[in-house]
């Protein structure tokens, strides 16, 4: 589905920050590189900084390496209304996951500004630290952080070079002495809107540029490392041997039966990172470390799944001789969209579009998640070609993307200029 409609936002300028940002950390001809708290992370932030400041927000890096563009309201007191998303990326990612929904937000404050249009409360632009989790595996540091929900240890998780969070954070620009000051008084946040690529195929199927997000599904990350013993690949008879990836890839297999076992179900699972020791074609492997990452929207099944998937660990390890350590990464609920500001969005598509846009939930998890447990949020999703993400194919046409902006635009305007958030 097409439409004709005028924008108020300036869409070339939101394009060209795209392709400009895209070309820091470029992986190939449409991919991106930027890990968080990476150099090249740290480049994407000070693009962005001067692009707030350009704009007319007062812009800083707060100690735990969020982005933050602030233009203040009528009524500096008032509960901020917060937009954003993040530009830290996969080790193989794409253009437009998080990026679009950072560029969006500004584009959409930089046109406030330049209508004249002052808001009742402050709106700040935030470019959260390290969403994807992928470096030091566990994601959305720096909303947790500003929001008081880091737990123990985080500090000290290692990247593959076994650089910590800490150091990394240090070289960036954070200040862990600082999280107390830099953390956020309850309260604080009236509402949150993030804009984002779908990630998955349901609108590029339907083919509808827009769709409106009802809510987030729980994820649960797990790392389980299998422990047997190392021998001869040609000298242990197979009954004595003690082989940590066969007993892997019994839980592997078994992890795909069960998140399939519900036809129609939301449910998803998979292992994304595997590593094996001593990892020699003529050796019996000793010990596997493998992540698990289960998804659903259904608390009460995630959690049927889970144990059914944990009683499947203990089977495994008993038959194949093995010990086995389970450590718990990310276990959040599924959060759901705030109902007033849907139907504000759903008003203001429907004037853009001329027809409602498809209510859809989200797999992934974004810093809407965890914003979400001390605000009311909500999400507008874009459509991504075949439902492409977490790839250098990933794409999002410029036209849908414009779309999504200026819905977004609109939604700020009719909540900051006075609809209860």
């Amino acid at each position: 589905m097409t439409t004709a409609c005028s924008l108020t936002i300036n869409n070339e300028r939101l394009h060209q920050r795209i392709e400009e940002l895209a070309r820091i950390g470029k992986l190939g001809d449409t991919g991106v590189c930027r890990l968080a708290l990476s150099p090249e992370d740290l480049q994407g932030v000070l693009l962005v900084k001067g692009w707030m400041e350009q704009a007319g927000l007062a812009a800083r890096i707060d100690a735990f390496g969020n982005l933050i563009g602030r233009l203040e309201g009528k009524d500096p007191g008032k509960p901020i209304l917060m937009l954003g998303s993040h530009i830290d990326s996969q080790p193989y990612g794409g253009r437009f996951d998080g990026a679009i929904g950072v560029l969006g937000a500004l584009e959409a404050v930089q046109t406030l500004i330049e209508r004249g249009i002052q808001p009742e409360q402050p709106i700040e632009v935030v470019a959260f630290c390290d969403e994807e989790g992928c470096r030091f595996n566990k994601g959305l540091f720096g909303v947790r952080g500003m929001t008081g929900k880091l737990e123990e240890g985080e500090l000290e998780r290692q990247d593959a070079n076994g650089i910590t969070r800490r150091e990394a954070l240090l070289a960036f620009g954070g200040d862990p002495s600082r999280f107390e000051a830099d953390r956020y008084a309850a309260g604080a946040i009236g509402a949150f809107l993030e804009l984002h690529i779908e990630q998955g195929p349901v609108l590029d199927a339907r083919q509808e540029p827009l769709g409106i997000v009802t809510g987030i599904s729980g994820p649960l990350w797990l790392t389980v490392e299998m422990t047997g013993f190392a021998g001869h690949a040609g000298s242990v008879p197979m009954p004595m041997r003690r082989d940590a990836l066969v007993g892997t890839a019994r839980v592997i297999t078994a992890l795909n039966q069960l998140a399939r076992s519900e036809a129609g179900a939301p449910t998803v699972g998979t292992v994304g990172a595997l590593t094996v020791f001593p990892n020699s074609r003529n050796i019996i492997p000793e010990k596997v470390t493998f992540t698990i990452d289960l998804r659903d929207i259904d608390m009460s099944r995630r959690v049927e799944r889970e144990r059914q998937l944990r009683n499947v660990l203990e089977e495994a390890a008993s038959e194949c001789g093995l010990t086995y350590t389970v450590r718990e990464d990310t276990n959040s609920e599924a959060r759901f969209c705030a109902d007033h500001i849907q139907a504000v969005i759903r008003e203001e598509a429907q004037e853009l579009l001329g027809y409602a846009p498809h209510e859809l939930m989200s797999g992934p998890f974004h810093d809407s998640l965890a914003l979400s447990y001390v605000c009311d949020y909500a999400m507008i999703f874009v459509r991504c070609k075949d439902g492409i993400s977490h790839n250098p194919l990933e794409y999002a046409a410029p036209r849908d993307i414009e779309l999504g902006a200026e819905l977004l635009y609109r939604t700020m305007v009719r909540l900051a200029l006075g609809e209860e958030v």
